[in-house]
């Protein structure tokens, strides 16, 4: 069982950065592959960027690349997500996830859930 908590979200304004993490319990962190997705009120959670476990190999939708980074660490059991130049599009709750397979941006494949970080970009 992984347990994982996001942290970093926040109210910032265009053009800001920030940066979200998420913890993660227990062994094998280096064995999961890990997501970033996001989802507002009344709409779908919607993959953001991934990681990895084999190569660290990173995947993000179009609207975020060259904006958001996806990187792990993990002698800390712990993966990132640093956002900049942010816009008003990108407020949502942000969550990330875990597999114990390969990557993927498909939000069913994913077996572990955080809490849920809130991200809210004012103009």
């Amino acid at each position: 069982q992984v347990q994982l908590t996001e942290s970093g979200g926040g109210l910032v304004q265009a053009g800001d950065s920030l940066r979200l993490s998420c913890a993660a319990s227990g062994r094998s962190f280096r064995s999961y592959a890990m997501g970033w997705f996001r989802q507002s009120p009344g709409m779908q959670r919607e993959f953001v960027a991934a990681i990895s476990r084999t190569d660290d190999s990173t995947y993000y939708r179009d609207s975020v690349k060259g904006r958001f980074t996806v990187s792990r660490d993990n002698t800390k059991n712990t993966v990132f997500l640093q956002m900049n130049s942010l816009k008003p599009e990108d407020t949502a709750t942000y969550f990330c996830a875990g597999r114990a397979g390969p990557v993927t941006g498909l939000p069913m494949k994913y077996d572990y859930w955080g809490q849920g970080t809130q991200v809210t970009v004012s103009s």
